[in-house]
Order: structure tokens, then C-alpha cells, then sequence
């Protein structure tokens, strides 16, 4: 996971002294939840990874990156909120400490656009949602393991109808014009994004899962 320096460094960005340790050893916790599998602390580091070589396109880069702590910091594998609770703990968390209320609203914001229900809507946005959707242009050994890792997480699911709603989540990226909203992404990461989803479509499609 990243480190408390960075943690408290992005405080910092803000404009404000980084909250207690407490809260630092509050969200190392939740990602290393044992229900969790794929929405985990390697997850996190690889989106911080993924954010480092694309900071230059950020705007507001602390806000980008508190909002990149946070986003899964709720993940409940039967919760249908867990982006809008993710964020409005972020808000809280920014407004309890000092930052801004208009900051603290665009984080919230930020958090929410990683539901990916809608185009990102400022260019904050296109960087966090492209960092969080990087893992479907990985290499295919990861992404295959991205996959069952996912599958884990929803292995309270029968498995015909695990098989049907991924499809239906895989195929509406496959069907965008673009996957990713930032050039950067796009040329790094959208030939690889369609040949992976394009395979695991076909993959659950078959007999197993």
C-alpha cells in the first residue's frame, strides 16, 4: 500500500496537516478486508502507479489522489452504494479537516465518477476513472488473474448468472467508442484493454467460470 508519506504529502497538497495516523490505519484496513479479493491494497498500488505516470494531465493532483485513496475505501461485494458512501467519507473526511468545502465537493465528485456509469466530465475525472480502469489493458496474465479475482469476490453468485452479468459489465466497455478518455491511456492501453475483454467474453461465454 502506499505509504504514510505520500498519505500525508497529499494532505499537504490540500493545504491542511495530514488527519491523524488513526484514519491512515483506518483505510489500510478496509483494503485488506478478507471479503475483499481484487478491490484489495495491490489494486491500490497499482492505480498509485498508474497515477504517477500520467500526474502531469492532473489539474488538481492532490484532489486526484485523495480521491484515488478513498475511492474503494467502502466495498461491500452485496452493497449497491459503495462509491456514494466511498464519497461522501471522503467529503467528510476533507471538510472535518480543514480543506474547503467547494474542495471537498469536487473530491466527492472524483470518487463518484469511478462508478463508471457516465463520461468523465472533467479532465480530474478522465485521469482517476483511466487509473482505475487501466487493470482491463494489462498485460494478459494479470488481467486473467484481475478476472479471478473478481469471480472470488462474487463467489456467492450461481455461477450461470455470475457468467451473464459480467458479460453484460465487459461488453458495455468493449461497446464504447473509446475505453479511455485521456490520450495518454488510450495509446498505452486500448488495443490491450479490447483484446482482453474480447477474450474473457468469449471465456464466459463457454461451460466454465
Amino acid at each position: 500500500m502506499p505509504d504514510i508519506e505520500r498519505w500525508q504529502a497529499t494532505w499537504n497538497g490540500l493545504g491542511v496537516e495530514s488527519p491523524e495516523a488513526d484514519l491512515y490505519a483506518v483505510i489500510r484496513a478496509r483494503y485488506a478486508e478478507s471479503h475483499r479479493s481484487y478491490h484489495t491494497i495491490q489494486h491500490l498500488d497499482e492505480c498509485f502507479a498508474h497515477l504517477d505516470e500520467a500526474r502531469h494531465l492532473a489539474d488538481k493532483i492532490d484532489e486526484v489522489e485523495l480521491a484515488l485513496w478513498f475511492h474503494d475505501a467502502v466495498y461491500e461485494v452485496r452493497g449497491q452504494d459503495n462509491e456514494e458512501r466511498s464519497a461522501s467519507w471522503a467529503r467528510d473526511a476533507t471538510i472535518q479537516q480543514g480543506v474547503a468545502r467547494s474542495v471537498a465537493e469536487q473530491i466527492h465528485q472524483l470518487v463518484l465518477a469511478t462508478k463508471h456509469d457516465a463520461t468523465p466530465t472533467s479532465p480530474d475525472a478522465a485521469l482517476l476513472v483511466d487509473v482505475d480502469l487501466a487493470i482491463l489493458g494489462a498485460a494478459a496474465q494479470r488481467f486473467d488473474e484481475y478476472e479471478r479475482q473478481v469471480r472470488q469476490e462474487y463467489s456467492w453468485v450461481p455461477r450461470f448468472l455470475f457468467r451473464r452479468k459480467r458479460r453484460e459489465i465487459l461488453q458495455a466497455f468493449l461497446s464504447r467508442p473509446d475505453i479511455y478518455s485521456t490520450d495518454h491511456f488510450r495509446g498505452r492501453y486500448e488495443v490491450s484493454a479490447r483484446a482482453n475483454l474480447a477474450r474473457s467474453i468469449e471465456r464466459l461465454g463457454g461451460s466454465g467460470c
